[in-house]
């Protein structure tokens, strides 16, 4: 079995300058920068992470989405003859959970697919991606020739059957519906789409995300880029990635592999990278502490369901601290006192429950170079815990502490003194991609989940709010509904970049165009409230309004 499949292996993120000779037949490679290490496990151990270092295991990622394209100023576009820019000759590419290629919403009027290609992650023994070793390939011509028979799938059996991808597939490119009610924002661009493939389960387990929720690792997220990016210049199209999916579990600094791949693309001519903000900003999920006197040592409390016996949580300290911690269960008994190393696991097992613990206190976390207490549960007990921390180094100190994002953790398991702010999901933090938070187009109020800046090192995020609530979308089996979220946000600014690109590229007007420069043109043309100051953690730089970064063109 191919080990980038096989549960045997686990997948681990490492920089190319350390890849040995001997390890060249279990390498995949990303990039210049990093590549996958397939490593043969032996007996699991929860202690295999200290075992390896913290940085090599992917995050886990989920997904970021659970009305009028009036409210962006695009209709207004579309409509001036001028302009009238609908996509065409640009590319969108969708990560996610699939698509249904099936629906109107991606067929020309002739019936024919405007899906350029299709690379299923889950589908294998079909035709390969040239450059990766697993997963399944379907171009236009298969697609088309799946679209004239009477059984698609049984030419082309790719399909979502999540929804989430063909909902943001289609809000940033769909076709028009018949009735009009419904139509993307670059109905005339094409699509290139990666199908996800479910997580390891060793790495689920490593993590202590339960088995039934919808769940990606990092992996196979950069590999899905690679693809889209590498198809984009072999055809020689400009393309705008969209990614709604994000994770909490991480530094929220924006040094994640896939954080700094997307953050180079972005950077290369013709290609941009749109990513959803995530949708913490409500969910109790974020805790702050900021001592700036003696004793030099901060407790918090964290209520913990019966629905959650599995679960993780993450603390960050800024860079001048070094912490140690102890944990206190809701029937009194604690821990000793865990200190800060280089490689060690602490396993304990509550005596007074059948609660046991992980705790990984890692003085030197590689990509970013602070320190990360990784705090793991199995059996967690009812209750409040509460987490004792103390700078042993006896100065002021801040610290961050996330639970995990999404599903992979309920409602009901929360801090008590919770923050909203630094909720941005990964790789949202990354510098140069467009990040976009949501808001309710009806009533022009920010969606109350969306994820709030800024990053863990005060940089601005989020860029740009886009219309999330309720917008219309495409439903796997040829029907229609609405989609909320960051996610959908995301892929609305998403259609809107692809303009840019039609405007730039198709037309020969600016063809050395980066995503950053689309980026910026975005943020210099929001809508501003004159009642908040710009650039804020919640906002950004203000509302996407397309027409307006086109009136900036016009003494050009």
């Amino acid at each position: 079995m191919e080990k980038i499949l096989d549960e045997n292996y686990y997948d681990f993120l490492i920089n190319n300058t350390i890849v040995q000779e001997s390890q060249r037949e279990n390498i995949t490679h990303i990039n210049d920068r990093h590549s996958i290490l397939h490593v043969q496990m032996s007996d699991f151990n929860m202690c295999d992470l200290g075992l390896y270092p913290y940085h090599r295991f992917p995050s886990l990622l989920t997904l970021s989405s659970k009305l009028s394209l009036d409210s962006s100023n695009i209709s207004q576009i579309q409509s001036n003859p001028s302009l009238a820019l609908l996509g065409a000759g640009v590319l969108v590419g969708i990560i996610d959970t699939g698509i249904d290629y099936t629906h109107p919403a991606f067929k020309n009027a002739d019936n024919s697919s405007r899906i350029a290609f299709i690379w299923d992650q889950t589908i294998q023994g079909g035709t390969v991606p040239e450059g990766f070793t697993y997963g399944t390939e379907y171009d236009n011509q298969e697609l088309n020739l799946a679209l004239g028979s009477e059984e698609p799938l049984s030419i082309v059996p790719s399909a979502d059957e999540n929804g989430h991808g063909t909902a943001l597939a289609s809000v940033a490119a769909g076709s028009p519906s018949p009735d009009g009610g419904f139509r993307g924002v670059v109905p005339r661009s094409q699509l290139i789409v990666v199908k996800l493939k479910q997580a390891k389960q060793n790495l689920r387990r490593i993590f202590c995300i339960p088995e039934e929720v919808v769940c990606y690792q990092e992996t196979d997220v950069v590999l899905g880029a690679r693809y889209i990016y590498a198809t984009a210049r072999r055809l020689n199209m400009p393309v705008v990635i969209c990614l709604g999916l994000g994770a909490s579990l991480a530094s929220h600094e924006g040094n994640e592999a896939t954080s700094s791949y997307l953050d180079f693309i972005s950077q290369v001519s013709q290609v941009d990278a749109v990513v959803s903000a995530g949708n913490e900003g409500n969910n109790n999920r974020h805790y702050y502490g900021n001592v700036d006197s003696s004793p030099f040592n901060q407790e918090f409390e964290l209520k913990v369901s019966p629905r959650d016996p599995l679960f993780a949580f993450e603390i960050w300290p800024d860079i001048q601290a070094r912490l140690s911690i102890q944990v206190i269960a809701p029937t009194g008994e604690m821990t000793q006192v865990i200190y800060p190393s280089l490689g060690t696991c602490f396993n304990h097992q509550f005596v007074f429950s059948q609660t046991q613990m992980w705790v990984n206190n890692i003085l030197i976390e590689e990509e970013s170079g602070g320190q990360i207490i990784l705090v793991r549960f199995a059996d967690a007990t009812e209750g409040i815990w509460r987490i004792r921390v103390n700078n042993i180094d006896e100065t002021p100190f801040s610290f961050h502490s996330w639970l995990p994002n999404g599903d992979f953790i309920s409602n009901e398991t929360f801090f008590l003194l919770s923050s909203p702010d630094t909720t941005i999901t990964s790789p949202g933090n990354a510098v140069h991609v467009l990040t976009t938070t949501a808001y309710n187009q009806n009533n022009g109020s920010i969606l109350i989940e969306s994820g709030r800046g800024y990053t863990r090192l005060g940089s601005v995020k989020p860029d740009i709010a886009a219309p999330g609530y309720q917008l219309p979308c495409a439903a796997p089996g040829g029907r229609y509904a609405t989609v909320t979220g960051t996610g959908a946000a995301a892929a609305h600014a998403a259609g809107a970049a692809a303009m840019i690109f039609e405007w730039a590229v198709s037309r020969e007007n600016y063809l050395t165009l980066t995503g950053a420069n689309i980026n910026s043109m975005i943020i210099r043309g929001a809508a501003r409230n004159p009642v908040y100051i710009y650039p804020n953690n919640i906002w950004g730089y203000g509302m996407l309004n397309a027409y307006a970064l086109f009136e900036l063109l016009t003494f050009i």
